[in-house]
């Protein structure tokens, strides 16, 4: 009889659970760390193992739990910390109201409106311009993964229906451009997710290290991140044109009939009522930090974080034909849990890890300090986006840029510098140039999946290009950017 094979999710947990139970007891001497902080450290560890190997939503949950039942503070404190963070409940509704462009496939209409463009027609280059700025933006402003949903069906049809063949050059590069460019949209707004979660820890961070909180500026993280953001794609769009040079030639037989394939109808009321409350929902979150000073944003600033759930009320409230515009059954069903999990323990893992009870702060000055010790801040900065961008392509994105912020503070700190640009620049990088392996983030995940149209060693070569674009990219535009912009 054929052995069976061993369950490798069992595994997993067991060396998880075992790096949590046992670093503690190891006997290595850690500089300032306490008996605490040695707990917190082991399962700081076992978590990033055991997210890099598993599914996000058990083990982040696990991770709850053994802060809970560690020394460091009792389950009930612990519980009432990580669900009772302004910012965990504020992703909670946000993510629930930005679900329902998705819920009424509004997200459909944003595609469908970049890809029928008369511009893109004979225009190889220009078609490939249109969807990837058209994927950056509907990953920043709609959903990070509606591009790839949205997109990769749609470009299928089109290689077959003008002859390109699967694993051919440019239906390659295509669809890899595509998760490049969600991965390069998804750290664009500072209200969602993992940059919103970033945000928050640094506040955290640089309260346990400075005794004051350093908040990184909402308007000014969404502007960085743009023009960062376009750079990249003008640099990866010339770079596949003019260095990488794919047969295009089928592509100037497109024609607006094959792209307007199956055309979608015109807008519902439903559809149009729920499309106007989302933009006014976004500029609401926007605004307060782009005009403080207009009448009302000061009131607005102060209730940001319940602004969704609002949002939520007046889309309940609406009826079109007799019935709400608004389901909360129907926005739970695509809820990310995975991220909400995910982001929610690491959150949690911040502010423990940086707590003074741990002794991990005074740990990384004693380690760091000979190290930084006459480094200037160009060189600290190179140094942290170059380490960055390694780990990110190892390990979860998000866990990353929690990693690098408070050896950002820390330095800053000692060699008296502001912290804001460095620190909105490093979390931005980090989370946009995690795609080199599938450990990497959950867009990566997805292109190594794809194993019908893409080979495996294809996206290692074309994405590694792509992130030394964007480290170089990050050097020579995105810090002197930071520093300009970022207070």
């Amino acid at each position: 009889m054929p052995k069976k094979k061993v369950n490798m999710v069992y595994i997993h947990c067991l060396i998880g659970l075992g790096i949590m139970f046992l670093i503690r007891y190891l006997p290595v001497s850690l500089p300032e760390i306490t008996p605490v902080g040695k707990q917190i450290l082991g399962i700081f560890v076992g978590t990033l193992y055991l997210w890099t190997t598993v599914d996000p939503i058990w083990s982040s949950l696990l991770c709850i739990f053994m802060v809970g039942i560690s020394d460091y503070a009792p389950m009930g404190s612990v519980l009432s910390t990580t669900f009772g963070n302004p910012t965990v409940v504020q992703m909670f509704f946000l993510m629930i109201i930005m679900n329902s462009l998705q819920v009424n496939r509004l997200s459909a209409y944003i595609g469908r409106f970049f890809l029928t463009r008369k511009i893109i027609i004979g225009r190889p280059w220009v078609f490939t311009a249109v969807l990837f700025v058209g994927s950056v933006l509907i990953a920043a402003f709609v959903g990070c993964f509606a591009p790839i949903f949205l997109f990769w069906p749609i470009l299928y049809d089109i290689f077959e229906d003008i002859g390109m063949e699967k694993k051919e050059t440019y239906p390659t590069l295509m669809i890899i451009m595509i998760v490049v460019a969600c991965a390069i949209g998804f750290p664009v707004p500072p209200y969602m997710s993992n940059g919103l979660a970033l945000i928050s820890n640094y506040a955290t961070i640089t309260q346990n290290i400075l005794g004051t909180s350093v908040v990184l500026n909402n308007a000014e993280w969404l502007l960085v991140s743009l023009l960062y953001g376009a750079v990249c794609a003008a640099a990866i769009i010339l770079f596949a044109k003019y260095v990488l040079r794919p047969d295009v030639s089928k592509l100037k037989n497109l024609t607006l009939e094959q792209l307007n394939k199956n055309p979608l109808p015109p807008l519902s009321k439903k559809q149009k009522v729920v499309g106007v409350v989302c933009v006014c929902f976004l500029l609401s979150m926007l605004l307060p930090s782009i005009f403080p000073s207009l009448p009302g944003m000061a009131f607005i600033s102060a209730n940001s974080l319940g602004t969704a759930i609002f949002f939520i009320v007046v889309l309940c409230v609406i009826q079109v034909d007799g019935k709400p515009v608004f389901s909360l059954k129907e926005n739970m069903e695509p809820f990310a849990w995975g991220t909400f999990f995910l982001v929610t323990s690491a959150i949690l893992l911040g502010g423990v890890l940086t707590n003074e009870s741990t002794g991990v702060i005074p740990f990384l000055n004693t380690i760091l300090a000979p190290i930084f010790k006459n480094m200037t801040p160009f060189v600290f900065s190179l140094l942290v986006l170059v380490v960055g961008c390694i780990l990110t392509n190892i390990c979860n994105s998000l866990v990353i840029g929690m990693i690098l912020q408070p050896v950002i503070a820390t330095y800053c700190l000692s060699a008296g510098i502001n912290s804001a640009p460095i620190a909105a620049m490093t979390s931005i990088f980090v989370l946009a140039c995690a795609i080199a392996t599938p450990a990497a983030s959950p867009f990566a995940a997805m292109l190594f999946g794809n194993k019908e149209w893409l080979r495996a060693k294809d996206i290692y070569k074309y994405d590694l290009m792509f992130v030394l674009i964007e480290l170089i990219l990050v050097l020579v535009v995105g810090l002197p950017l930071a520093n300009m912009l970022v207070h």
